[in-house]
């Protein structure tokens, strides 16, 4: 039960990370491109390698690992985990596999979202 606990503290603190970003990235960039987005993403793909390979190389507990990766950098976005997945699966040589996995993500996102689309517009009528 501790471990979700901090699990969950570390992921509102990711959320509110990247609720920050994003407002700093619209101020100073502009809002027609979304840079706060892609920032938090590039940092969370930097940061999730960064942190699973420290963790590893001082045997950082358990709970401390989930919650940087999956509670902290989860909140601040799920792209690392993708990209950290994805990009092992190629250092393993499963290069097929990372392939399927990019593919079907990127064609899955699009599609899901579309489909969420189309539906808000059924039920709302627009």
């Amino acid at each position: 039960m501790d471990r979700l606990l901090w699990v969950c503290l570390a992921g509102a603190a990711g959320t509110g990370a990247r609720y920050l970003v994003g407002i700093w990235a619209a101020e100073r960039l502009g809002a027609s491109f979304p840079f706060g987005t892609l920032l938090v993403n590039l940092a969370g793909c930097f940061l999730m390698a960064f942190l699973m390979e420290v963790a590893l190389a001082f045997t950082w507990s358990p709970t401390v690992r989930v919650a940087l990766t999956v509670g902290f950098l989860g909140g601040l976005t799920t792209y690392s985990s993708f990209n950290h997945e994805t990009t092992r699966m190629l250092q393993n040589g499963a290069y097929g596999l990372a392939g399927l996995n990019a593919g079907l993500t990127l064609a899955g996102a699009f599609t899901a979202g579309w489909l969420g689309f189309v539906a808000a517009r059924q039920l709302t009528g627009h």
